[in-house]
């Protein structure tokens, strides 16, 4: 029998949010905290990662508050080989490539500082994540003014898009 939960992520300051799973190592929590470090300078996370056996949450980083929500909330996922990275002083998109190159890490589910909620499934061997719903739903397609209103911000950051 399999039970489906819905876990709500812990993030009231709404920091930077990584949602992945690896290939567990005894080395893999610290070893995706150094590389969190060398992408962006000054860097303050912290990485929590759900181990098989022992059945624990391992966890490091260079913030004693991060390193508190981000194994608190890696522990109530429960999944093992699951890992939970908080950020501040960095958006994912200074990080994802080299996450995603490490080779511990087999899939990110979601990066982003959205209200997020873990779809999680249970069997008798364990957890599994099963997605990610990242913040609320669409409504509608943009209007002709606010898709100049996206470009003309994209424009301001440096990005032109036409």
């Amino acid at each position: 029998m399999m039970k489906i939960e819905q876990v709500a992520v812990k993030n009231p300051e709404e920091k930077q949010v990584i949602i992945g799973q690896g290939n567990f190592t005894v080395f893999a929590c610290d070893d995706l905290f150094r590389t969190l470090l060398t992408a962006v300078p000054g860097l303050k996370c912290a990485v929590a990662m759900n181990e098989a056996v022992p059945r624990l949450t391992r966890v490091t980083g260079n913030d004693e508050g991060l390193k508190e929500l981000a194994s608190e909330n890696c522990l109530k996922i429960g999944a093992s080989h699951c890992f939970f990275i908080l950020m501040e002083n960095a958006f994912p998109i200074n990080v994802l490539g080299a996450l995603k190159s490490h080779p511990a890490v087999a899939n990110i589910f979601v990066a982003s500082a959205n209200p997020l909620e873990v779809v999680v499934a249970e069997t008798g061997l364990g957890r599994a994540v099963l997605g990610v719903v990242d913040g609320t739903s669409a409504t509608r397609v943009e209007s002709e003014e606010e898709k100049k209103e996206r470009r003309e911000l994209c424009v301001q950051l440096g990005y032109g898009v036409e």
